[in-house]
C-alpha cells in the first residue's frame, strides 16, 4: 500500500481531532461489493481462525494508515488495505489491565472487578465468576493460545490451551519487545489445521522501557543498541517527527517519539512476520485478523486520560475469504464490542452471556451504517495509588466527562511523571500541553462537557454553559444509565 499523501500540517489538523467522517457514520468501500456473500455465514460448519494482535500504548498518531507520512508501517498499512479501517474506534480505559479485560470479556472493567493494574502490588483481579473470551471459544472447539503480554488475573477466567511466552509485565528482557521471535514461536501452533485457533499475540511494543525514570535522557521504548533477531531496526530524527497537537514542541517530546516510533515499526515487523506465516501455510484466506491497541500514547495527555488522544485508539481488520478490503468505517465501536463480534463471526455466541457490548459484525459486512454512533467509558484505577474514577458517554458531536474524584489533583502514572517529556514540560515553565494549559491537566472540574465538532482538543469546557444545558442534562442522563444498566458500583455517588 502506497503511502497517503498528507502532508505534516494535514496530519496535524486531522490527528486526534475527530476527523470528519468520509462519508457521514458510514462504512466507505474502495473495493466492489460482489464478494461479500462468500463470508462464512452464522451456521457454516467452516469456522475462521483468529488472530487478535494487541499493541501496547499505540495511538492513530504513529500509523502510516491513519495518515502519518513519516513513520514506517508497511505490514499494518497493508492489514488495512486488506481490509477494513475502523476511524472511530475507542478504548474504555486507557490503562492496560483494565483495557485488556474489557477487549477479552465484552464487559466495563467496574462489572469485571479488573478495577486497575494486575501486576505486583496494585494486584487487582476480574471476578472469579467472569468468563472470557478463550473459554467461549475452547468451548465452541477452538485451540486457543497466547503469548506475550498478560497482565489480566486470574488465570483460570482467562485460561488458554497453550502459552507459547508467559511475558511478565513491562519486563524489558521480555520476548515480547521481540515481535518476530514472537512470530516463530507460534509457527507450529498456525500450521496445526485440526480445529480452527484462536491466537491472541500481544507485544510489548510501544510500551516504554524499564527504568523510566533515566535522567536527562529519552525513554528507549525498548530500542537497544544490541537489536532483535530478525529486526531491522529504522531510526527517527527528533526534528522529522510529528509531534500530537496535545503535547508542546519542545526537544524532550521530540526526541521521545523518536524513540517511540522506531518501538511501533518494530512491532511492525512482528505484524508482518505472523501475516507472512499464515500465507505460507494458506491460512491467511481463511483468518480473521484484528489488530488494535489497548490505549493511547504514553505521553501526557493521552495514556490514562479518557481524553481523545487516551481512548481513541487504531483498529484494523481482515476478513476471511479478502472481504471488504481497502474499506474505511467511521461507526463509532469500543472495546467492548471485540468479543461479541469475535463470537458472532465464529458461530459461537453463547445462548446465556453477559456481554455489554455487541458484534459489529454487520458493520463489517457492510449491511449497516446506522446505529454507530455512541460510545462509552469507564475509567477507575491505573496503579493501585492513581485513584481517579471517570465515566463518559462520547457521541458524535459531543462528549462528557464526569470526574467522580474531581476534588483531587489528576494523579500521573510513574511512566509518564518520570519522563522526559513531562519533565521538560516542566523545567522549560510550558504553561500548557499542547491546547490545554497544565493547570486545568492536573486540576479537573466535575463535568467536562466538549463540542468536538467545534473544539476537537477538547479545551473549552461548556458544562456550565447555558447555552448548552440541554445537552448537559441529556449526557448527564445517559451516564447515569449507562451506570445502572452495568451495575457500577460508582452509580451511587451523588450527581
Amino acid at each position: 500500500m502506497k503511502k497517503p499523501e498528507i502532508s505534516r500540517r494535514d496530519f496535524l489538523s486531522r490527528s486526534l481531532a475527530g476527523a470528519a467522517s468520509l462519508a457521514g457514520a458510514g462504512l466507505i468501500p474502495v473495493a466492489a461489493e460482489a464478494n461479500r456473500s462468500a463470508l462464512p455465514t452464522r451456521d457454516d460448519k467452516k469456522r475462521p481462525n483468529i488472530l487478535l494482535i494487541v499493541a501496547d500504548d499505540h495511538g492513530t498518531d504513529a500509523l502510516g494508515c491513519y495518515g502519518n507520512p513519516l513513520i514506517k508501517t508497511p505490514a499494518l498499512d497493508r492489514l488495512a488495505a486488506d481490509g477494513v479501517r475502523f476511524d472511530s474506534a475507542f478504548c474504555t480505559s486507557a490503562s492496560c489491565s483494565p483495557s485488556r479485560s474489557v477487549i477479552l470479556t465484552g464487559m466495563h472493567n467496574h462489572s469485571t472487578g479488573q478495577y486497575g493494574l494486575q501486576h505486583e502490588h496494585h494486584h487487582f483481579s476480574t471476578f472469579d465468576n467472569i468468563r472470557s473470551l478463550p473459554s467461549y471459544l475452547a468451548a465452541a472447539g477452538y485451540r486457543t493460545g497466547r503469548i506475550g503480554k498478560f497482565h489480566v488475573a486470574p488465570e483460570s477466567v482467562y485460561h488458554f490451551n497453550e502459552v507459547f511466552y508467559d511475558g511478565a509485565a513491562n519486563d524489558s528482557e521480555s520476548l515480547a519487545r521481540s515481535p518476530v521471535e514472537m512470530a516463530e514461536r507460534c509457527r507450529q501452533f498456525i500450521r496445526n489445521d485440526r480445529q480452527p485457533f484462536f491466537l491472541y499475540f500481544c507485544v510489548d511494543d510501544p510500551h516504554r522501557g524499564v527504568p523510566y525514570n533515566i535522567g536527562a535522557n529519552p525513554n528507549k521504548f525498548g530500542n537497544k543498541e544490541t537489536g532483535y533477531p530478525g529486526i531491522t531496526p529504522v531510526p527517527y530524527s527528533p526534528a522529522d517527527v510529528i509531534v500530537p497537537p496535545f503535547l508542546p514542541d519542545i526537544i524532550e517530546v521530540r526526541k521521545e517519539l523518536a524513540e517511540y516510533y522506531q518501538s511501533v515499526s518494530r512491532l511492525d515487523q512482528g505484524v508482518g512476520r505472523l501475516i507472512d506465516e499464515l500465507k505460507s501455510t494458506g491460512q491467511y484466506d481463511n483468518t480473521l485478523i484484528i489488530y488494535l491497541s489497548d490505549n493511547g500514547i504514553a505521553f501526557p495527555g493521552a495514556k490514562t486520560t479518557l481524553y481523545e488522544s487516551g481512548m481513541r485508539v487504531p483498529c484494523l481488520v481482515h476478513l476471511p475469504g479478502g472481504l471488504q478490503r481497502g474499506t474505511v468505517s467511521d461507526a463509532m465501536i469500543s472495546w467492548c464490542d471485540v468479543t461479541p463480534t469475535i463470537l458472532d463471526l465464529a458461530a459461537a455466541v453463547p445462548k446465556e452471556h453477559s456481554f455489554q457490548g455487541r458484534s459489529f459484525r454487520d458493520v463489517l459486512e457492510g449491511r449497516t451504517t446506522s446505529g454507530w454512533d455512541e460510545v462509552y467509558a469507564s475509567h477507575t484505577f491505573h496503579a493501585v495509588t492513581m485513584y481517579y474514577p471517570m465515566r463518559v458517554v462520547r457521541g458524535r458531536r459531543y462528549k462528557l466527562i464526569w470526574n467522580l474524584a474531581y476534588q483531587q489533583p489528576f494523579p500521573m502514572a510513574n511512566d509518564l511523571y518520570t519522563a522526559l517529556a513531562w519533565q521538560g514540560i516542566m523545567k522549560s515553565g510550558q504553561k500548557a500541553i499542547g491546547k490545554r494549559s497544565v493547570d486545568a491537566f492536573l486540576h479537573r472540574p466535575e463535568f467536562e462537557l466538549y463540542d468536538l465538532e467545534r473544539d476537537p482538543f477538547e479545551v473549552e469546557n461548556l458544562a456550565d454553559d447555558s447555552k448548552h444545558r440541554a445537552i448537559f442534562t441529556e449526557y448527564r442522563d445517559k451516564i447515569r444509565t449507562f451506570q445502572k444498566s452495568t451495575k457500577d458500583p460508582w452509580r451511587e455517588v451523588e450527581l
